[in-house]
């Protein structure tokens, strides 16, 4: 018997509403497997903790997520109460730079039974490989002086170890894909960081010769995700342009409440993390209309993070079903619940 420690933060708002019947659904799918078996443990991190405690989590956070084998993250962040950089470096980049998670993948693809807003969608499967760790997001940096005279000064960074990391772990994914790997760069108008990326690329595009590439700007790539996302297959992005391009994944499925992602630990150090695209949704928090794909679907990645890609399967194609069916939230044209949506998908687990 394989046991599967989870380290389960709901997080805040919807997070609530979501995570609990992705749990089921890993419950359901580890007995029709026989062998695999899950423990969570559940921590309340999030925006309440922060107004109780000061923090977004315990002193002993870290320490006591790293006993994990992997963490399990519904939603973060609440404007009405906490900050949005008190909140999201406090907890989920804290988590991320603490445990190494240094490549986050997120998927997006055409479901039969949802209208996308593109008008001819074309049956787009692409997945998004994002530098989790630096780049735009560097906390390098200061404001200083007052008033009129006061200035903010942000510098990124680029290691050639962690983008290079980021490329070979796309060039290795589209090698089991379509064998297409597209560099998202801006160095038109980034004048060192971006030539760099662009340098580090070819390098490693050398090192794959059975693999095509491209390589195009930030700006006409969006644009492409809109205009022919059938284009692509593996990208691969700095931190700020692949947090970019994910929403718009998102969007062009039809909603950003179905998309999920990863965020990758690579050497074996420290537990993974695995978290819908989507935020907190505090305006819709207790109607029951949260649409759980997103949490589902994140569930889908865990399970072939570990091993387990005929139980994702199976979980992606119940997805699918439930889609073709019509069973969906209204953020996508439906008019199911919450909680008939992940009802519909836990039964078609057999």
């Amino acid at each position: 018997m394989k046991t599967v420690k989870l380290a389960v933060i709901p997080g805040d708002g919807i997070g609530h509403e979501v995570v609990p019947g992705a749990l089921r659904i890993l419950e359901r799918l580890a007995e029709i497997d026989g062998g695999l078996k899950f423990e969570f443990e559940h921590f309340d991190y999030g925006c309440d903790y922060y107004l109780q405690h000061g923090d977004m989590m315990a002193p002993d956070g870290i320490e006591r997520l790293s006993q994990s084998d992997a963490v399990f993250l519904g939603a973060v962040g609440d404007a009405g109460k906490v900050p949005d950089h008190i909140s999201l470096w406090g907890l989920l980049i804290k988590i991320r730079r603490e445990f190494q998670q240094e490549i986050n993948v997120r998927p997006a693809k055409v479901f039969e039974g949802i209208r996308s807003p593109l008008a001819n969608p074309k049956d787009f499967d692409l997945m998004v490989v994002r530098e989790n760790s630096e780049g735009e997001y560097s906390s390098v940096g200061g404001r200083m002086f007052h008033e009129e005279h006061e200035i903010a000064i942000q510098s990124s960074v680029f290691s050639k170890r962690a983008t290079s990391q980021a490329m070979h772990y796309a060039f290795d994914l589209a090698a089991s894909r379509s064998k297409l790997v597209t560099s998202a760069t801006k160095s038109n108008g980034i004048y060192h960081a971006m030539p760099f990326w662009d340098d580090v690329f070819k390098e490693i595009s050398a090192e794959y010769p059975d693999i095509s590439t491209t390589s195009e700007h930030i700006d006409a790539l969006s644009a492409s995700f809109v205009t022919r996302p059938e284009r692509y297959d593996v990208v691969v992005a700095s931190n700020l342009f692949g947090d970019i391009l994910t929403d718009i994944g998102a969007a062009i499925m039809g909603s950003i409440g179905i998309a999920p992602s990863a965020n990758l630990n690579l050497n074996g150090r420290y537990p993974s993390m695995f978290e819908p695209v989507h935020g907190s949704a505090p305006d819709i928090v207790g109607k029951g209309i949260a649409n759980p794909v997103g949490q589902i679907w994140t569930a889908k990645m865990l399970l072939d993070h570990f091993g387990y890609t005929e139980l994702g399967s199976m979980l992606l194609r119940a997805i699918e079903d439930t889609f073709r069916e019509g069973i969906m939230t209204s953020d996508i044209g439906g008019s199911a619940s919450t909680d008939e949506v992940t009802a519909s998908i836990l039964n078609k687990l057999q």
